[in-house]
Protein backbone atom coordinates (compact mmCIF):
# COMPACT_ATOMS: atom_id res chain seq x y z
CA UNK A 1 0.00 0.00 0.00
CA UNK A 2 1.15 3.42 -0.91
CA UNK A 3 1.63 5.94 1.68
CA UNK A 4 -0.03 8.36 -1.28
CA UNK A 5 -3.40 6.83 -0.12
CA UNK A 6 -3.12 7.79 3.30
CA UNK A 7 -4.50 11.59 4.05
CA UNK A 8 -1.48 13.92 4.33
CA UNK A 9 -2.89 14.79 7.57
CA UNK A 10 -3.21 11.70 8.96
CA UNK A 11 0.91 10.89 7.66
CA UNK A 12 1.62 14.17 9.59
CA UNK A 13 -0.57 13.31 12.98
CA UNK A 14 1.35 10.15 12.66
CA UNK A 15 4.85 11.55 12.06
CA UNK A 16 4.31 14.19 14.78
CA UNK A 17 3.55 11.36 17.00
CA UNK A 18 6.39 9.27 16.19
CA UNK A 19 8.52 12.75 16.94
CA UNK A 20 7.24 13.53 19.95
CA UNK A 21 8.36 9.79 21.22
CA UNK A 22 11.95 10.14 19.77
CA UNK A 23 11.89 13.48 21.55
CA UNK A 24 10.91 12.43 25.11
CA UNK A 25 13.27 9.24 24.43
CA UNK A 26 16.04 11.90 23.61
CA UNK A 27 15.16 14.19 26.71
CA UNK A 28 15.55 11.10 28.94
CA UNK A 29 18.80 9.66 27.06
CA UNK A 30 20.29 13.14 28.11
CA UNK A 31 18.71 13.03 31.62
CA UNK A 32 19.90 9.81 32.34
CA UNK A 33 23.28 10.37 30.68
CA UNK A 34 23.53 12.88 33.30
CA UNK A 35 22.68 10.54 36.08
CA UNK A 36 26.03 8.32 34.95
CA UNK A 37 28.01 11.68 35.00
CA UNK A 38 27.43 11.42 38.89
CA UNK A 39 24.95 14.64 39.13
CA UNK A 40 22.13 14.33 41.40
CA UNK A 41 19.11 13.21 39.52
CA UNK A 42 15.32 13.06 40.29
CA UNK A 43 13.81 9.88 41.69
CA UNK A 44 13.38 7.07 39.16
CA UNK A 45 15.50 8.04 36.26
CA UNK A 46 18.67 6.19 37.75
CA UNK A 47 17.02 3.26 37.68
CA UNK A 48 16.88 2.95 33.94
CA UNK A 49 20.57 5.12 33.77
CA UNK A 50 21.69 1.92 32.52
CA UNK A 51 19.30 2.02 29.66
CA UNK A 52 20.78 5.45 28.33
CA UNK A 53 22.44 4.33 24.92
CA UNK A 54 19.08 2.57 24.20
CA UNK A 55 16.95 5.50 24.43
CA UNK A 56 19.43 7.68 22.57
CA UNK A 57 20.48 5.56 19.47
CA UNK A 58 17.60 3.10 19.37
CA UNK A 59 14.55 5.35 20.82
CA UNK A 60 15.80 8.45 19.42
CA UNK A 61 18.12 8.10 16.19
CA UNK A 62 16.27 5.25 15.26
CA UNK A 63 12.94 6.57 14.93
CA UNK A 64 14.06 9.54 13.45
CA UNK A 65 16.45 7.73 11.00
CA UNK A 66 13.59 4.75 10.11
CA UNK A 67 11.20 7.61 10.32
CA UNK A 68 13.07 9.66 7.63
CA UNK A 69 13.48 6.52 5.17
CA UNK A 70 10.19 5.53 5.53
CA UNK A 71 8.98 9.20 4.23
CA UNK A 72 11.61 8.78 1.10
CA UNK A 73 10.22 4.81 0.63
CA UNK A 74 6.69 6.58 0.62
CA UNK A 75 5.13 3.17 1.09
CA UNK A 76 2.70 2.57 4.12
CA UNK A 77 4.43 -0.86 5.08
CA UNK A 78 7.88 1.39 5.55
CA UNK A 79 6.86 2.73 8.59
CA UNK A 80 6.57 -0.58 10.74
CA UNK A 81 10.44 0.56 11.35
CA UNK A 82 9.75 3.87 12.86
CA UNK A 83 6.79 2.33 14.85
CA UNK A 84 8.68 -0.21 16.19
CA UNK A 85 11.78 2.40 17.29
CA UNK A 86 8.81 4.34 18.78
CA UNK A 87 7.31 1.28 20.97
CA UNK A 88 10.73 0.24 22.21
CA UNK A 89 11.36 3.33 23.69
CA UNK A 90 7.95 3.37 25.37
CA UNK A 91 8.43 0.06 26.58
CA UNK A 92 11.70 1.55 27.79
CA UNK A 93 10.01 4.11 29.27
CA UNK A 94 7.26 1.49 30.89
CA UNK A 95 10.37 -0.76 32.53
CA UNK A 96 10.01 -3.56 29.98
CA UNK A 97 13.60 -3.82 28.91
CA UNK A 98 13.12 -7.35 27.52
CA UNK A 99 9.91 -6.36 25.49
CA UNK A 100 11.84 -3.36 24.42
CA UNK A 101 14.69 -5.16 22.86
CA UNK A 102 12.37 -7.32 20.85
CA UNK A 103 11.10 -3.77 19.83
CA UNK A 104 14.04 -2.42 18.80
CA UNK A 105 15.39 -5.67 17.01
CA UNK A 106 11.84 -5.34 14.97
CA UNK A 107 12.28 -1.67 13.85
CA UNK A 108 16.27 -2.37 13.14
CA UNK A 109 14.95 -5.52 10.92
CA UNK A 110 12.09 -3.45 9.12
CA UNK A 111 14.44 -0.58 7.94
CA UNK A 112 17.03 -3.20 6.37
CA UNK A 113 13.79 -4.16 4.93
CA UNK A 114 13.08 -0.90 3.51
CA UNK A 115 16.82 -0.62 3.20
CA UNK A 116 16.89 -3.57 0.96
CA UNK A 117 13.74 -2.38 -1.85
CA UNK A 118 15.55 0.75 -1.70
CA UNK A 119 18.60 -0.94 -3.15
CA UNK A 120 16.82 -3.13 -5.34
CA UNK A 121 15.03 -0.21 -6.94
CA UNK A 122 18.50 1.69 -7.20
CA UNK A 123 21.14 -0.30 -7.12
CA UNK A 124 24.85 1.53 -5.58
CA UNK A 125 26.95 1.63 -3.20
CA UNK A 126 25.06 3.54 -0.94
CA UNK A 127 21.72 2.17 -1.07
CA UNK A 128 23.69 -0.90 -0.11
CA UNK A 129 25.66 0.91 2.53
CA UNK A 130 22.29 2.07 4.22
CA UNK A 131 21.13 -1.68 4.22
CA UNK A 132 24.27 -2.93 5.80
CA UNK A 133 24.12 0.00 8.19
CA UNK A 134 20.39 -0.73 9.32
CA UNK A 135 21.92 -4.60 9.28
CA UNK A 136 24.51 -3.33 12.40
CA UNK A 137 21.23 -1.60 14.17
CA UNK A 138 19.58 -5.25 14.24
CA UNK A 139 22.86 -7.43 15.31
CA UNK A 140 23.28 -4.84 18.17
CA UNK A 141 19.84 -5.66 19.70
CA UNK A 142 19.99 -9.20 18.98
CA UNK A 143 23.56 -8.74 21.38
CA UNK A 144 20.97 -6.68 23.65
CA UNK A 145 18.81 -9.73 23.59
CA UNK A 146 21.60 -12.14 24.47
CA UNK A 147 22.30 -10.19 27.39
CA UNK A 148 25.44 -8.86 25.87
CA UNK A 149 28.09 -6.26 27.58
CA UNK A 150 27.19 -2.66 26.54
CA UNK A 151 29.97 -2.33 25.01
CA UNK A 152 29.62 -5.07 22.71
CA UNK A 153 26.00 -3.62 21.71
CA UNK A 154 27.12 -0.39 21.30
CA UNK A 155 29.99 -1.11 18.87
CA UNK A 156 27.43 -2.68 16.50
CA UNK A 157 25.57 0.84 17.05
CA UNK A 158 27.80 3.11 15.97
CA UNK A 159 28.74 0.89 13.11
CA UNK A 160 24.91 1.71 12.40
CA UNK A 161 24.77 5.08 12.96
CA UNK A 162 28.64 6.00 11.29
CA UNK A 163 27.84 3.74 8.22
CA UNK A 164 24.39 5.64 7.44
CA UNK A 165 25.99 9.00 7.59
CA UNK A 166 28.37 8.05 5.47
CA UNK A 167 26.07 6.41 3.21
CA UNK A 168 23.69 9.46 2.79
CA UNK A 169 27.11 11.22 2.23
CA UNK A 170 28.53 9.19 -0.29
CA UNK A 171 24.99 9.48 -2.65
CA UNK A 172 25.39 13.52 -2.55
CA UNK A 173 29.46 13.14 -3.17
CA UNK A 174 28.04 11.79 -6.79
CA UNK A 175 27.56 15.44 -7.60
CA UNK A 176 31.88 16.39 -7.21
CA UNK A 177 31.94 13.06 -9.78
CA UNK A 178 34.48 11.32 -7.90
CA UNK A 179 37.06 8.78 -9.75
CA UNK A 180 35.75 4.92 -9.01
CA UNK A 181 38.82 4.89 -6.69
CA UNK A 182 37.07 6.36 -3.93
CA UNK A 183 34.11 3.92 -3.44
CA UNK A 184 36.50 1.36 -3.55
CA UNK A 185 38.28 3.10 -0.74
CA UNK A 186 34.27 3.44 0.85
CA UNK A 187 33.63 0.58 0.99
CA UNK A 188 37.10 -0.54 2.54
CA UNK A 189 36.33 1.78 5.59
CA UNK A 190 33.28 0.20 5.62
CA UNK A 191 34.49 -3.38 5.81
CA UNK A 192 36.80 -2.25 8.61
CA UNK A 193 34.32 -0.81 11.02
CA UNK A 194 31.96 -3.91 10.50
CA UNK A 195 34.82 -6.57 10.53
CA UNK A 196 36.06 -4.17 14.12
CA UNK A 197 32.55 -4.43 15.54
CA UNK A 198 32.28 -8.00 14.94
CA UNK A 199 35.74 -8.69 16.62
CA UNK A 200 34.25 -6.84 20.09
CA UNK A 201 37.24 -3.83 19.51
CA UNK A 202 35.09 -1.77 22.08
CA UNK A 203 35.80 -4.58 24.62
CA UNK A 204 39.23 -5.22 24.02
CA UNK A 205 42.72 -3.35 24.89
CA UNK A 206 43.25 -3.49 20.40
CA UNK A 207 41.12 -1.62 18.42
CA UNK A 208 42.96 -0.76 15.50
CA UNK A 209 40.40 -2.06 12.76
CA UNK A 210 37.68 0.01 14.09
CA UNK A 211 39.97 2.76 14.63
CA UNK A 212 41.37 2.63 11.11
CA UNK A 213 38.14 2.13 9.88
CA UNK A 214 36.65 5.94 11.24
CA UNK A 215 40.13 7.27 10.20
CA UNK A 216 39.73 6.41 6.69
CA UNK A 217 36.29 7.65 6.53
CA UNK A 218 36.89 10.74 7.89
CA UNK A 219 39.55 11.39 5.40
CA UNK A 220 36.95 10.33 2.64
CA UNK A 221 34.63 12.64 3.70
CA UNK A 222 37.03 15.22 4.01
CA UNK A 223 38.08 14.45 0.61
CA UNK A 224 34.66 13.59 -1.74
CA UNK A 225 32.14 15.49 0.34
CA UNK A 226 30.38 18.14 -1.02
CA UNK A 227 30.19 20.65 2.31
CA UNK A 228 33.57 21.66 0.83
CA UNK A 229 31.81 23.10 -1.83
CA UNK A 230 28.86 24.52 -0.13
CA UNK A 231 30.73 26.22 2.83
CA UNK A 232 31.96 29.05 0.70
CA UNK A 233 28.15 29.59 0.23
CA UNK A 234 25.96 32.04 3.13
CA UNK A 235 23.23 31.37 5.25
CA UNK A 236 21.87 27.65 6.24
CA UNK A 237 23.87 26.21 3.38
CA UNK A 238 26.56 27.01 5.09
CA UNK A 239 25.85 26.53 8.68
CA UNK A 240 24.80 23.02 7.32
CA UNK A 241 28.51 22.09 6.07
CA UNK A 242 30.24 23.65 9.04
CA UNK A 243 28.33 21.26 10.95
CA UNK A 244 29.30 18.49 8.81
CA UNK A 245 33.15 19.57 8.94
CA UNK A 246 33.22 19.41 12.25
CA UNK A 247 31.85 16.40 12.95
CA UNK A 248 33.67 14.90 10.33
CA UNK A 249 37.05 15.95 12.67
CA UNK A 250 35.41 14.34 15.79
CA UNK A 251 35.05 11.10 13.84
CA UNK A 252 38.68 11.23 13.08
CA UNK A 253 39.17 11.95 16.47
CA UNK A 254 37.60 8.97 17.37
CA UNK A 255 39.23 7.14 15.14
CA UNK A 256 42.81 8.41 16.47
CA UNK A 257 41.48 7.74 19.96
CA UNK A 258 40.47 4.15 19.08
CA UNK A 259 44.25 3.56 17.61
CA UNK A 260 46.28 4.89 20.24
CA UNK A 261 43.92 4.92 23.94
CA UNK A 262 41.75 1.63 22.96
CA UNK A 263 38.51 1.43 25.38
CA UNK A 264 40.14 -0.95 27.52
CA UNK A 265 43.30 0.42 28.09
CA UNK A 266 41.85 3.25 30.84
CA UNK A 267 39.37 4.39 32.61
CA UNK A 268 37.44 6.25 30.75
CA UNK A 269 38.46 6.07 27.45
CA UNK A 270 35.47 3.76 26.03
CA UNK A 271 33.54 6.82 26.89
CA UNK A 272 35.94 9.23 25.32
CA UNK A 273 35.58 6.94 21.91
CA UNK A 274 31.94 6.50 22.26
CA UNK A 275 30.94 10.65 22.66
CA UNK A 276 33.94 11.80 20.26
CA UNK A 277 31.58 9.78 18.10
CA UNK A 278 27.68 10.06 19.42
CA UNK A 279 27.99 13.60 20.54
CA UNK A 280 30.79 15.75 17.72
CA UNK A 281 29.61 13.55 14.97
CA UNK A 282 26.37 12.62 15.23
CA UNK A 283 24.85 15.54 17.39
CA UNK A 284 26.68 17.81 15.22
CA UNK A 285 25.39 16.24 12.10
CA UNK A 286 22.02 16.67 14.23
CA UNK A 287 22.58 20.33 13.72
CA UNK A 288 23.69 21.13 10.62
CA UNK A 289 20.25 18.73 9.14
CA UNK A 290 17.59 19.56 11.25
CA UNK A 291 16.16 22.51 9.48
CA UNK A 292 15.81 20.54 6.47
CA UNK A 293 14.81 17.71 8.10
CA UNK A 294 11.86 18.44 10.31
CA UNK A 295 10.53 20.40 6.81
CA UNK A 296 10.58 17.76 4.34
CA UNK A 297 8.85 15.26 7.65
CA UNK A 298 6.96 17.33 9.12
CA UNK A 299 5.59 20.18 6.41
CA UNK A 300 6.74 23.17 8.98
CA UNK A 301 8.60 26.16 8.09
CA UNK A 302 11.68 26.26 9.42
CA UNK A 303 13.66 29.41 9.61
CA UNK A 304 17.37 30.02 9.86
CA UNK A 305 19.61 31.96 12.18
CA UNK A 306 23.05 32.84 12.44
CA UNK A 307 22.71 32.80 15.98
CA UNK A 308 22.65 29.09 15.69
CA UNK A 309 26.71 29.45 15.43
CA UNK A 310 26.76 30.03 19.20
CA UNK A 311 24.79 26.66 20.06
CA UNK A 312 26.92 24.83 17.52
CA UNK A 313 30.11 26.30 19.40
CA UNK A 314 29.20 25.35 22.93
CA UNK A 315 28.51 21.83 21.59
CA UNK A 316 31.90 21.30 20.11
CA UNK A 317 33.30 22.86 23.03
CA UNK A 318 31.77 20.10 25.54
CA UNK A 319 32.67 17.41 23.24
CA UNK A 320 36.33 18.76 23.82
CA UNK A 321 36.10 18.69 27.47
CA UNK A 322 34.58 15.74 27.56
CA UNK A 323 37.22 14.22 25.53
CA UNK A 324 39.90 15.80 27.74
CA UNK A 325 38.29 15.02 31.08
CA UNK A 326 37.80 11.13 30.34
CA UNK A 327 41.84 11.39 28.95
CA UNK A 328 42.95 12.35 32.30
CA UNK A 329 40.23 11.21 34.77
CA UNK A 330 39.10 14.62 35.85
CA UNK A 331 35.71 13.52 37.26
CA UNK A 332 34.49 17.11 38.24
CA UNK A 333 35.48 17.94 34.25
CA UNK A 334 33.21 15.46 32.72
CA UNK A 335 29.98 16.03 34.91
CA UNK A 336 30.65 19.83 33.88
CA UNK A 337 31.11 18.54 30.17
CA UNK A 338 27.91 17.13 30.12
CA UNK A 339 25.92 19.93 31.74
CA UNK A 340 27.48 22.45 28.74
CA UNK A 341 26.30 19.91 26.65
CA UNK A 342 22.66 20.01 27.72
CA UNK A 343 23.15 23.97 27.56
CA UNK A 344 23.97 23.54 23.76
CA UNK A 345 21.21 21.23 23.03
CA UNK A 346 18.48 23.47 24.93
CA UNK A 347 19.74 26.56 22.94
CA UNK A 348 19.91 25.25 19.66
CA UNK A 349 16.09 24.26 20.17
CA UNK A 350 15.55 27.74 21.45
CA UNK A 351 17.06 29.52 18.41
CA UNK A 352 15.07 28.05 16.31
CA UNK A 353 11.96 27.97 17.89
CA UNK A 354 12.29 32.02 18.24
CA UNK A 355 13.61 32.04 14.91
CA UNK A 356 11.07 30.59 13.27
CA UNK A 357 8.46 32.27 15.20
CA UNK A 358 9.72 35.98 14.91
CA UNK A 359 11.47 35.21 11.22
CA UNK A 360 10.64 36.65 8.04
CA UNK A 361 9.23 34.80 5.78
CA UNK A 362 11.39 35.13 3.04
CA UNK A 363 13.80 33.28 5.28
CA UNK A 364 12.46 30.23 5.74
CA UNK A 365 12.72 27.04 4.37
CA UNK A 366 9.21 25.66 2.99
CA UNK A 367 10.54 22.23 2.25
CA UNK A 368 7.15 20.06 1.81
CA UNK A 369 6.37 16.56 2.70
Amino acid sequence: MSAAGIPLHRRRRLRFILLTIAAAAFAVGAWTGLALLGLPMPGGLPVIAEFHGAFMIGGFLGTVISLERAVAVGRAWAYVAPLASALGALLLFAGAPTLAAYAVLLAGLALTGNSIFVSVRQPALFTGTLAVASACWAAGSVFWLMGRSTTQITAWWLAFLVLTVAAERLELSRLRSPPWISQVTFAIAALLIIVGAARAEFVGEKAWLTGLGFSASTLWLLKHDIALRTVRQSGQTRFSAVCMLAAYLWLGIAGVLMLLVPPGTTTFSYDAAVHAVTLGFILSMIFGHAPIILPAVTGLRITYSALLYGPLALLHISVALRVIADLFEWIELRAASGLLTVVALMSYVGTVLVATQFGGPKNRSAIRA
